[in-house]
């Protein structure tokens, strides 16, 4: 690629800086904090289409960047909750965590995020059946307090007489923030589809957008430079474009490489190389002193 423009990679201007402070023994890493996204499927005439929000510009974090529902993990996402699918144990050794309570807040990070943002809940009141609608001023309400950590999401499942699907979700990849990024998160990504009777709105403040697409056409958004996206992001559309079916993609999630992607930023003569270990399309070269270079 010919210049940082020819795409939609993400890019913040002040990453230079921060990058040759951090070789220069000038920048203290932040801890990332622990976070699940969720690409969200549903069957559409030529495949798959994934629901996606437009992060609002004014965000400190990837403003204008196209993404999935997803966010932080609550502590309390460790309460106690009525559970369905593989065990918590199953769950922690898929996703390369040692506590199996740690794999239960970020598989419960991954579905309350999901209805915080896009008012889908992957929860039934047995373990073989899916709520049909969320809609509605009660369902509101909850979501509301969810969302202002009024509520934690075992009390709001237990409140509902719910049981967490987590066999509605399959794990898909693993990336973390890189060093030099003043707000770090190590989020893992997973899939599900939209269930029977559900459907999404835009219920995120952080979003101004939502639209549902296929992944394929997102990736060419992207590729012209109309769609601005995070490494993680275009790099899990590509992997599920050629999936003919929301089933299947979440079939295919059993096989995925859960090793974490951690940008690395070396010196190169004049110019540190900014890299994700394999995910070559996101190299950028950045000359050491004065602007911003090309991405190779």
């Amino acid at each position: 690629m010919s210049n940082g423009q020819s795409n939609g990679q993400w890019y913040p201007p002040e990453w230079p800086d921060r990058i040759r402070a951090l070789a220069a023994g000038e920048l203290v890493p932040a801890t990332p904090k622990r976070a699940a996204t969720v690409l969200l499927l549903k069957d559409g005439a030529d495949g798959p289409l994934v629901h996606m929000l437009r992060r609002r510009a004014s965000m400190a974090f990837a403003g204008g960047a196209y993404a999935y529902p997803g966010g932080g993990v609550d502590p309390r996402d460790e309460h106690p909750v009525r559970w369905a699918g593989p065990s918590r144990e199953e769950w922690a050794d898929r996703l390369g965590l040692a506590d199996p309570a740690q794999a239960q807040a970020v598989v419960c990070a991954a579905v309350r995020e999901t209805y915080e943002e896009a008012g889908v809940l992957l929860a039934g009141e047995t373990a073989e059946s899916v709520v049909g609608d969320t809609t509605g001023e009660d369902w509101e309400k909850d979501r509301a307090a969810l969302v202002a950590r009024e509520l934690s999401f075992a009390d709001f499942l237990d409140r509902r007489g719910l049981v967490l699907r987590s066999d509605l979700l399959g794990a898909w990849a693993r990336w973390i923030t890189p060093e030099f990024e003043p707000r770090r998160y190590d989020t893992w990504f997973f899939v599900a589809a939209l269930p029977a009777g559900q459907r999404t709105r835009n219920a995120s403040t952080e979003a101004d957008r939502t639209v549902w697409i296929r992944p394929a056409d997102a990736a060419a958004g992207y590729d012209r430079g109309e769609l601005t996206m995070m490494p993680p992001t275009i790099s899990t559309l590509r992997a599920v474009e050629r999936f003919r079916s929301a089933e299947e993609a979440l079939g295919a999630a059993r096989d995925q490489d859960l090793t974490p992607v951690l940008a690395q930023a070396r010196l190169d003569g004049d110019r540190v190389v900014l890299s994700w270990p394999g995910h070559d399309e996101f190299t950028k070269h950045i000359p050491t002193t004065g602007p911003e270079g090309g991405t190779s």
